[in-house]
């Protein structure tokens, strides 16, 4: 996607994960564009048609603005006449991202803005073989990395076929590797993965459940999962949960303002409950300091991970 604003864009696909990434990416796109650009959101099942004339309307004050229109097959008529009309000449200042899951509900949005021009960005669910192997290595490359068809079935294999993961799994190994992604890399990092992970550890600590916590841990590192992803993945916990802590509002509407997907802040927000300011201090300094234990080659690294997997349930426990 180009760092331009474009005028139209339709994001068009069921896949929740890809359409929620495509919405932030028009953000990001947006706000390097130009840092105090005027960022609207709606849903189109609740948006009248008169509001959305008035927040595409000509502004005053000038400066770039960005509308995303999200659940865009849920328009009602009069909406749709409204965004067909202004699709034809759109104001070059505004940028109009619309989501639409496809299919038939809505046809007419999304038949309209693709013959209007609107830049299409797919979205729909990935069901074949090859469309997976080919997220994954678009997905490493996109983060400075590489692979080859291997070894993205490799980490298919081993994480599964959930695009949230794998597109987590290869930003671990991005990160850890500097991108000189293998099979042997992915056998390293992610053997025995499909049967536990350190998401499963790091889900369980947060939420205060010791025994299943340290019960995926042990189980993890059994099977062979190394210590680094799982550390990052107990870091990664830690610091959603605290980045949520004491907001309101839906996945949706805190997503840009706090850089994460709307179904990562939604899980975040749910496992928030019982959280106090100091114990997520505590628990911010155990995920801390297992991180440099285990990058830094401490001498008993599982010891290292299960004094942190504690430290962080305790303190989430503690404070009920």
């Amino acid at each position: 996607m180009s760092t331009t604003p474009a005028p139209l864009r339709l994001i068009l696909g069921d896949d929740e994960f890809l359409s929620a990434r495509a919405v932030s990416s028009a953000i990001r796109a947006a706000k390097a564009a130009d840092p105090g650009a005027d960022i609207r959101e709606f849903d189109a099942g609740d948006l009248v048609s008169g509001a959305l004339a008035e927040a595409v309307s000509p502004s005053l004050f000038g400066g770039q603005r960005l509308l995303v229109l999200r659940a865009g097959q849920d328009a009602k008529k009069d909406l749709i006449t409204v965004l067909l009309a202004y699709a034809k000449a759109p104001d070059p200042e505004v940028s109009l991202v619309v989501a639409h899951a496809g299919g038939a509900k809505g046809k007419a949005l999304s038949d309209g803005l693709r013959a209007a021009g609107a830049e299409i960005i797919p979205a729909a669910k990935i069901t074949k073989a090859r469309e997976r192997t080919a997220f994954v290595r678009d997905e490493i490359r996109r983060l400075g990395g590489s692979c080859s068809e291997d070894t993205a079935d490799a980490l298919i294999s081993a994480v599964g076929n959930d695009l949230r993961e794998l597109s987590a799994a290869c930003s671990q190994l991005v990160t850890d590797t500097g991108g000189k992604i293998t099979i042997e890399v992915v056998q390293r990092y992610y053997r025995g993965r499909a049967e536990v992970s350190g998401f499963t550890v790091a889900d369980a600590a947060v939420i205060g459940d010791v025994p299943g916590a340290l019960e995926a841990l042990r189980w993890a590192l059994a099977v062979g999962v190394d210590p680094v992803p799982i550390a990052d993945a107990l870091a990664d916990g830690v610091r959603s949960v605290a980045r949520v802590a004491g907001t309101t509002g839906s996945g949706y509407q805190l997503a840009s303002s706090l850089g994460m997907p709307p179904w990562k802040v939604e899980r975040a927000q749910r496992q928030a409950r019982g959280w106090t300011p100091e114990g997520l201090v505590t628990a911010m300094h155990a995920a801390a300091e297992v991180n440099a234990a285990v990058k830094g080659g401490a001498e008993d690294r599982a010891y290292a991970l299960e004094r942190a997997v504690l430290a962080v349930a305790r303190a989430r426990r503690g404070n009920r």
